[in-house]
């Protein structure tokens, strides 16, 4: 492809509206435009890429045994609505009402539509296992589209759903979409992270979300080298550390004027904030909870969600609490009742706490579970921090960044026994499919890879994924020397297989070699003058400082060896 002939203009100015680097990289690099917020158009060189991607994840589910369609992304509102998934996705759905007042959606997701497609034609288990998927737009109206196409309203999905006849025929399932996903973000030339994750509002058992790392990116993760654990923050479990220890003292009353945060406490009394609890007022679907957590750790609310299995969870306000008993910075569950009473783990190590009396200005200390108090249950609800101990016991947690690109989990039999899917088993018994569900954000494939993979002068494209793998530029294109053996280059080049970006324009040198660096492909090839004369041509790898000079004759080799060091 000749530069002179691509739809292509880059731009030196930093863009405004640009907050991560692979936003500001795109839009420099002329890869894309943007329409709305979060709405975006995709030029030849982001398609060019893309479609890469998409070649990878078709190879790799077909090899899994996945079979592709394309399903509508325009829905009746009444199958969100039979699911709840409505209420679910609540503001990020986009809701529309065509000429005859008909509810419709645009789809973030696909589970109702393809279980209906699955009930239509799965009669017996002799038409198990099967799975389908899908690569096609998606609309999530998100309430701060950022980032470019790393949160975006309207982006590139592949979404692939499995149908098996019990949970063992869903465990083989699951682990080849695991294999799957291992293979197409290799060849993508992507290291990812695979960490055990929560399902969200789709629901399920089992869930691992592929992590690239990246500084930019929103998920945090929690990892022990030592054992190989990891986990999205959301879903880990780990080992606090210890709090004091100790023969439970009587439990006393203590005057605490004007304390009611737990370092106010804690400062209070000369203790670690480790010997306190703290009591936090949530609504649970309209019902109060309390929940009783060591005052150095953090309720996770999305496993507190997850263990109510309540649809609406958010802190009590202060009429809330008051219409319940409770008394905001000087709450306890000692000697509380008529309120759910919910305690994390983290109070079941540990003595003589200090912790609210429920009256302002009072405090008690040396409060002992189970001795001063009860709780209607305990649980994991604590938001596990690096250094923290690794669950296993095996090591030390560390936390990093990264962007979530794929996500696979077990949905089990929600969609099938709500949407009335069933299969005859070996002995005519009617029973619901086992559904998996597993996803790929074909464009945030592309924004993480170029958040993993850039510098200072633009972005450093992995060969399998790049646009073009070559970059030919022909210095002094004017001179006919230099046009003739450019000309005979790309040509030789594309015959050899190999897709190549040539920079036929009439730009100086120094225009060339940035817009180089911005674009990133792999292997830069210069034509020269001077170069000619010594019957050479410079080849350098973006990923490297230095260049080399091959001779003309073994520029295909070159090239080969080249991008080979960009394999995993």
């Amino acid at each position: 492809m000749r530069a002179t002939q691509l739809l292509l203009r880059t731009i030196r100015d930093e863009p405004s509206e640009a907050e991560t680097a692979s936003h500001r990289l795109m839009l420099r690099a002329g890869m894309m435009t943007q329409v709305a917020a979060g709405v975006y158009s995709y030029l030849p060189l982001a398609l060019r890429s893309i479609r890469k991607i998409e070649r990878i994840i078709r190879e790799e589910m077909n090899a899994a045994g996945g079979q592709e369609l394309l399903m509508p992304a325009l829905q009746p509102i009444e199958a969100w609505r039979q699911t709840g998934r409505d209420a679910a996705f609540g503001a990020n759905l986009f809701r529309l009402t065509d000429r005859r007042d008909r509810g419709m959606a645009l789809a973030p997701t696909h589970e109702e539509v393809v279980t209906a497609i699955a009930g239509a034609h799965v009669e017996s288990y002799r038409d198990l296992p099967l799975t389908l998927y899908q690569i096609q737009t998606k609309f999530r109206d998100e309430p701060r589209p950022r980032a470019g196409l790393l949160r975006g309203r309207e982006f590139s999905m592949k979404d692939a759903y499995s149908f098996d006849a019990g949970p063992e025929g869903l465990d083989a399932t699951y682990q080849r979409m695991r294999t799957a996903y291992r293979n197409i973000f290799r060849r993508c030339g992507l290291p990812t992270i695979e960490v055990e994750a929560d399902s969200g509002a789709i629901g399920g058992k089992d869930s691992h979300e592929f992590i690239m790392p990246a500084q930019s990116g929103e998920d945090v993760i929690l990892l022990c080298e030592e054992s190989g654990y990891a986990a999205n923050v959301e879903r880990a479990a780990s080992i606090i550390p210890p709090a004091p220890e100790g023969d439970p003292l009587p439990m006393t009353l203590a005057d605490t004027p004007g304390v009611t945060t737990i370092a106010g406490l804690a400062d209070f009394l000369g203790v670690p904030q480790s010997q306190t609890l703290k009591a936090v007022f949530y609504q649970a679907d309209g019902e109060t909870a309390l929940v009783t957590i060591r005052g150095d750790v953090e309720v996770n609310e999305i496993k507190l969600k997850n263990y109510l299995g309540c649809s609406d969870l958010r802190l009590a306000n202060a009429e809330e609490a008051a219409a319940a008993g409770l008394t905001p910075g000087s709450t306890s569950p000692v000697g509380l009742d008529g309120v759910r009473r919910i305690a994390d783990n983290s109070i079941l190590q540990g003595a003589n706490f200090a912790a609210g009396a429920n009256q302002p200005g009072k405090h008690y200390v040396n409060v002992n579970y189970p001795r001063d108090f009860q709780v209607d249950e305990t649980a994991d609800v604590a938001t596990a921090r690096e250094g923290d101990g690794s669950p296993d016991g095996k090591g030390v947690l560390k936390a990093a960044r990264g962007i979530e690109v794929g996500h696979v989990f077990k949905l089990g039999t929600f969609f099938t026994e709500t949407l009335g899917v069933q299969y005859l088993d070996e002995h005519g018994e009617r029973r619901p499919v086992v559904m998996g569900c597993y996803g790929i954000g074909v464009t945030r494939v592309l924004a993480a890879a170029i958040e993993q993979n850039h510098d200072e002068k633009g972005v450093i494209f992995p060969a399998p994924i790049a646009p073009f793998p070559v970059h030919l530029i022909a210095l002094n294109a004017s001179d006919p020397q230099v046009r003739e053996a450019a000309d005979a280059l790309h040509e030789e080049l594309e015959s050899a297989g190999y897709e190549t970006l040539y920079d036929d324009r009439g730009e100086s040198a120094g225009v060339k070699f940035n817009d180089a660096d911005l674009l990133g492909l792999p292997v830069r090839i210069v034509v020269s003058p001077r170069n000619l004369k010594q019957g050479v041509v410079e080849i350098k790898r973006r990923r490297e400082s230095d260049a080399t000079l091959a001779p003309a004759g073994a520029v295909t080799s070159a090239v080969a060896d080249a991008l080979a060091k960009d394999e995993l």
